[in-house]
């Protein structure tokens, strides 16, 4: 007797829609940036069994120089001034190191010059220290899956400016109409959104498969611990709409209808009630000042 195929898991089947999608489907067109050599010694060197970023680190002055500025900054500075990058990674540690460093190289590696994205690098950033924050606070959290999935979490936007035709007007378009979602404007005008973009610059990058996954599904909130089998792919999703939230109490802004619509679900999913929430907000708020 042949023993029947297991079935995918929720992760495995997204990596195999977006290569089918890449093979036939509307991905066929889409221009991906290959991942920067940078980043792959950094994670070279982050998978070995005593992490040395000292030579990375020192490779490039502007990000060196980036990395000093950081753990000069309030949310870091204990004392005296740092002056050198070994004294900076002293002090930020090597997580914080490694986060820093990723946002800088992925900044850099994908500029976006467009008015309708004109803080788009600058809200990612903030994103990803909001959900390096929220992993201190959730056992067996991921501080490097988190952060990462928070900087590339709208990563496919750019993307699909930079090889879309049209995809300019159809931001303004989406963010306008209150009749359907972001997402479906996005797939009437070009049949397929940032969400599926972004989900495959994960995959060609070989990011976390769980950031991979995460990512093609956080408009897709409904499915918070009901639909798949990929608890941390459901923790990142509900952490970064907390994120989201966080940034817009910070920034003064009412809350979104994402929030509105599935609070309870997100809250009941992390185990954390409002006066908690009240609490990363607080604590919060610096780091998000600096950023």
């Amino acid at each position: 007797m042949i023993d029947a195929p297991a079935a995918l898991s929720s992760t495995q089947a997204i990596a195999k829609e977006l290569d089918e999608a890449r093979r036939r489907g509307p991905l066929q067109t889409i221009v991906i940036p290959p991942s920067p050599d940078i980043l792959e010694r950094m994670r070279k060197a982050m998978a070995s069994a005593e992490p040395d970023l000292n030579e990375i680190a020192t490779s490039d002055v502007a990000m060196s120089a980036q990395l000093i500025k950081s753990a000069n900054s309030p949310a870091y500075n204990t004392g005296q001034p740092v002056q050198t990058i070994g004294q900076a990674m002293n002090r930020l540690g090597l997580d914080i190191t490694a986060a820093e460093m990723t946002r800088f190289i992925v900044t850099h590696a994908l500029p976006v010059r467009s008015a309708q994205l004109a803080r788009f690098w600058e809200r990612s950033s903030k994103r990803a220290v909001a959900m390096g924050y929220i992993a201190t606070k959730l056992p067996g959290m991921s501080l490097d899956v988190a952060h990462t999935y928070g900087l590339f979490c709208h990563v496919g936007m750019p993307v699909m400016l930079q090889s879309v035709k049209g995809y300019a007007g159809t931001l303004v378009e989406a963010n306008a109409r209150i009749d359907r979602s972001f997402i479906a404007t996005e797939n009437s005008n070009h049949r397929t959104d940032h969400a599926v973009v972004g989900a495959l610059v994960a995959r060609m990058w070989k990011l976390s498969p769980t950031v991979m996954a995460a990512i093609r599904r956080h408009h897709d909130l409904d499915m918070l611990g009901t639909d798949g089998d990929d608890a941390e792919m459901h923790t990142l999703v509900a952490t970064g709409l907390v994120a989201e939230h966080l940034m817009r109490r910070h920034e003064g802004l009412d809350a979104d209808a994402d929030w509105k619509q599935h609070k309870e679900r997100v809250q009941a999913w992390l185990l954390v009630d409002d006066d908690e929430l009240s609490h990363w907000e607080e604590e919060l708020a610096p780091l998000l000042d600096i950023t």
